[in-house]
């Protein structure tokens, strides 16, 4: 009984996991290694340590590099914090306002006008914005595939 609770679990912390590499509010790979440990709490699906261990690490290095990727695609296209901070206000409005769509293009829009709040012209903060866009993309395409995988591994083991 216990078990089935365990797995039920595990599935529940995997697709939040992968909400969460959309959504900001929800951290999303390390929910999807929390999904993995929960199976690895059953009596019949267990992983290696070295598995737990190999994942624990590429969660921290996907959270550590997600968080960076952003600043260097704004920094290297001129940007600014503003437009980081616009381009996750813009991913905030985009999730209600225009969805699925405005997932992609109101982070832009939100770094530019970010930039432009800041006082750049429009040519720049256009260059910023959309680095600190494909900075964006980039960190949520990363998390996506991390939680994806571990996913995959999840439900390898859970028919094994």
């Amino acid at each position: 009984m216990i078990d089935i609770f365990l797995i039920a679990l595990g599935i529940i912390f995997l697709f939040l996991g992968l909400a969460g590499s959309i959504l900001p509010i929800l951290p999303g790979p390390p929910l999807s290694y929390a999904g993995l440990l929960m199976l690895n709490f059953t009596k019949n699906h267990q992983f290696s340590s070295r598995f737990l261990l190999i994942w624990a690490i590429i969660t921290i290095l996907v959270i550590i590099i997600e968080n960076l990727i952003p600043l260097w695609g704004t920094k290297k296209y001129g940007g600014s914090k503003k437009a980081v901070l616009g381009s996750l206000i813009g991913l905030l409005v985009g999730l209600f306002v225009f969805p699925p769509f405005g997932i992609i293009i109101c982070p832009f829009f939100g770094a530019v006008l970010g930039e432009i709040i800041a006082g750049k012209e429009t040519s720049l903060a256009i260059r910023a914005g959309f680095g600190a866009f494909v900075g964006f993309m980039g960190g949520t395409l990363l998390k996506l595939i991390a939680s994806g995988v571990m996913l995959f591994y999840f439900f390898k083991e859970l028919i094994a």
